[in-house]
C-alpha cells in the first residue's frame, strides 16, 4: 500500500492539475490556427506564388541585343551600332506559357492537398488525445472505486470474513491502475508536443483539454465518395495537372523542329567619308540536328506524358482503395460504438452493481467483485477508442476527397 501512495503523490500532481486555468482546445479554433500558421501549408503556398510569377516570365520575348562597334579600315573608319532581338517561331511562346499554367495550377492543387493532410492529421491528434482524456477519467474513477473495495476488503478481515489477499489484491490492481495512468500522461504529452508542432508553437506551450466528442454519421455512401474522389480530390486534380502539362510539353517538343528566327538592325557611320548607313539582317537558327535533338526531345516528351497518365491512374486506384479502407474502419467502429454504448456498458454497469451488493453480504468473492470493474473499465476504454478511431477514420476521408464524408 505504501508503494501505491508513492505512485499516487508523484502522478497527481500531473493529472490534477496540469491544465487548470486553461480554456478547453475547441477542434474549429485549432483548425483555422494550423491554416494561419503551420509551416508546411505557408510552403506550399509559397510555392504555388513562385510558380504563378513564371507564367509572364515564360510567354515575353528574350531580351533584346544592344551593340555598338568601331572598325579602321584605312581610309575608312566605321562606327556601328544597333540592336538585335530573338523570335521564337510563333505558338513556342504560348506553349510555354501554356506549361508554366499547369505548373502553377497542379502546385496550387499541391496547396489544397497539404491543407487537406495537414488538417486530418490535426483531426486525428486532437481526437486521440480526447480519447487518453476519456482514458484517465475513467481509470481515475475505477481507482477510487478500487479504494473503497480495499476498504471494505480491510474491514471484512479485520473480523474474519476475508482473506488478506483480497487486501493485497485490491492494493496490487490500485497499483497497476497508477501504472495505466503514468503511461496515459506520457501519451498526453507527447500528443500536446505533436499538435503545438502543427501549430507553429513551441511543444511546452499550453493547450487545453479536448472538448467533447460527438459521433459523426456518414452523409456519403461508398459510390458517392468514390465520385467525389474525381470531383473534389486536390491529390487526383493535382496530378490531372501534371498530365495537361504532358500534353503541352509535346506539342512544344513537336514545335521544335520550326526554325526561331533573329532580327538583327544596325546603323553606320563612315567618319573618313562623312556618309550614313544601315544594315538589317534575318538569321534563322536550322534545326540541323534535328535527328539526335528535336527528335528525341519528342520521345523524351511523350515518355513523360504516358508517365504522368499511369501515375494518375495509379494515384486513382491507392485513392480509392484508402476511401474502401477508411470506410470499412468507419462502419466497423459505428457498430461497436452502439454495442458497446446500448448493450455491453449498461449490461457491464448492472453486473458490477450486482456484485458490489452480493460482495457487501459474502454472497460473492473479491475476484468476482474485481473482474466486474475491470470489465466495465475495458468495455468503457473501448467504447472512446472507437469512438476515435471512428471520427480519425473520417476524418481521413475527408483528407482524402475534400469534402465531409
Amino acid at each position: 500500500m505504501k508503494s501505491a501512495l508513492l505512485w499516487a503523490s508523484l502522478l497527481w500532481p500531473l493529472l490534477g492539475g496540469a491544465e487548470e486555468g486553461i480554456q478547453p482546445a475547441s477542434l474549429d479554433q485549432l483548425v483555422q490556427e494550423v491554416l494561419s500558421y503551420n509551416p508546411d501549408i505557408q510552403a506550399a503556398r509559397q510555392r504555388w506564388e513562385s510558380a504563378k510569377a513564371v507564367i509572364p516570365q515564360v510567354q515575353t520575348l528574350p531580351d533584346p541585343k544592344v551593340g555598338i562597334s568601331y572598325r579602321d579600315m584605312a581610309p575608312q573608319k566605321e562606327v556601328m551600332y544597333g540592336m538585335s532581338q530573338e523570335v521564337p517561331f510563333p505558338g513556342k511562346l504560348r506553349l510555354r506559357g501554356e506549361i508554366a499554367s499547369r505548373d502553377a495550377e497542379r502546385l496550387e492543387q499541391d496547396y489544397l492537398s497539404t491543407q487537406l493532410a495537414v488538417i486530418a492529421q490535426l483531426k486525428e491528434l486532437f481526437y486521440e488525445l480526447h480519447f487518453v482524456h476519456a482514458s484517465i477519467n475513467v481509470v481515475s474513477k475505477n481507482k477510487l472505486l478500487l479504494e473503497d473495495f480495499e476498504q471494505t476488503a480491510t474491514a471484512r478481515y479485520s473480523v474474519g470474513q476475508t482473506a488478506q489477499q483480497d487486501v493485497l489484491r485490491a492494493q496490487t490492481e490500485i497499483s497497476r491502475l497508477l501504472a495505466r495512468l503514468a503511461t496515459l500522461e506520457q501519451r498526453r504529452q507527447s500528443l500536446h508536443a505533436d499538435i503545438n508542432r502543427l501549430l507553429n508553437r513551441l511543444p511546452n506551450d499550453p493547450l487545453g483539454s479536448p472538448q467533447g466528442m460527438r459521433f459523426t454519421p456518414l452523409r456519403h455512401s461508398p459510390d458517392e465518395l468514390n465520385k467525389l474522389v474525381d470531383q473534389t480530390s486536390p491529390l487526383l486534380h493535382g496530378q490531372q495537372k501534371a498530365l495537361e502539362r504532358g500534353d503541352r510539353s509535346v506539342a512544344l517538343a513537336k514545335r521544335e523542329y520550326y526554325p526561331d528566327f533573329e532580327l538583327d538592325a544596325r546603323g553606320l557611320h563612315d567618319t573618313a567619308m562623312k556618309m550614313d548607313g544601315y544594315q538589317v539582317m534575318l538569321n534563322v537558327k536550322v534545326p540541323l540536328y534535328f535527328a539526335t535533338k528535336q527528335r528525341e526531345g519528342v520521345r523524351e516528351a511523350v515518355a513523360g506524358r504516358e508517365a504522368s497518365f499511369q501515375d494518375l491512374q495509379a494515384l486513382r486506384q491507392e485513392l480509392l482503395a484508402r476511401i474502401k479502407d477508411n470506410l470499412a474502419q468507419a462502419e466497423r467502429s459505428e457498430r461497436l460504438v452502439k454495442l458497446l454504448k446500448d448493450a455491453i456498458i449498461p449490461q457491464s454497469q448492472l453486473t458490477l452493481t450486482s456484485a458490489q451488493a452480493s460482495y457487501a453480504v459474502g454472497k460473492v468473492d473479491f475476484l468476482t467483485l474485481l473482474n466486474s470493474l475491470l470489465t466495465l473499465q475495458e468495455n468503457e476504454l473501448e467504447y472512446h477508442s472507437e469512438l476515435a478511431e471512428h471520427e480519425k477514420a473520417l476524418a481521413r476521408l475527408e483528407g482524402i476527397t475534400g469534402e465531409t464524408p
